[in-house]
């Protein structure tokens, strides 16, 4: 069931889109080289009790979850570009690292994402993650009152052919209120002109996320952390945005915290 929120709901989501936004900007600030994955999920952790957060991750299990996820942060690791699951792991120079976080304040949800190069970075992975921000631009520029959710696909998948990589559909973004996913499905392709008409209230995730040579991944034996078929490295970036008159409202927009 789609869910449309009112004004008052939606400025009650802001502390939420707040929260997650600043977790991510810590996490980019600290992760450093030799930093173990388990460290950072345990900051989190600490964030998220200090703060009387929930995750929305630790009891998740999804269909295509091997077991409950059981940490609170997801942590993808060059090849790997979705629903990384945190091991034990010491980050090594020029790793690509995902970060993808999600929690409920106040019986609210927001989601969002980030890809960073800790270390030396090659100009091949710094354009990677450029061109997977253009696109969450471009996807959030298009999630306006009187258009349709293929906008909003089409919007991101031009960017990504544009800069010569293919789109995978199989994960996307998604509808966020009270739980972290919901309807609809916010797919990285479409035509525009179809699908659902965006109207005032709706609140979604929005979240592009492209791998340097192929659209095709695997699942890692955790039966949660998905990776490349080819080894190539993949970026991912996400924001929670409310649908209003007066155009998107970033929630989790990281120049507020």
């Amino acid at each position: 069931m789609i869910e449309y929120y009112s004004p008052a709901e939606i400025e009650a989501m802001r502390p939420a889109g707040r929260f997650v936004a600043g977790i991510l900007s810590e996490l980019e600030r600290t992760a450093e080289v030799g930093m173990n994955l388990l460290e950072l999920d345990d900051l989190v952790a600490r964030r998220i009790k200090e703060a009387g957060a929930v995750s929305c991750y630790v009891d998740y299990h999804p269909s295509f979850g091997a077991s409950p996820f059981g940490k609170v942060l997801c942590t993808s690791v060059n090849d790997a570009v979705l629903h990384g699951l945190p091991f034990d792991y010491k980050i090594q120079d020029g790793d690509l690292v995902s970060f993808d976080f999600a929690a409920e304040v106040d019986g609210w949800v927001a989601d969002s994402a980030l890809s960073v190069v800790v270390g030396n970075a090659s100009e091949h992975d710094l354009h990677l993650i450029d061109t997977t921000a253009r696109a969450l631009e471009a996807g959030i520029g298009a999630a306006r009152v009187g258009n349709k959710i293929g906008d909003i696909g089409h919007a991101i998948a031009t960017v990504a052919r544009g800069d010569g990589l293919s789109v995978n559909t199989q994960f996307g973004g998604h509808g966020v209120g009270r739980t972290m996913h919901g309807d609809p499905h916010i797919p990285n392709d479409g035509r525009p002109g179809r699908g659902m008409k965006l109207k005032p209230g709706l609140v979604i995730a929005i979240e592009p996320w492209f791998l340097q040579s192929t659209d095709e991944i695997v699942y890692d034996p955790d039966g949660w952390t998905l990776r490349s078929a080819d080894g190539s490295r993949g970026a991912h970036m996400e924001h929670t945005i409310a649908i209003t008159e007066d155009g998107p409202i970033v929630l989790t927009a990281r120049d507020q915290v």
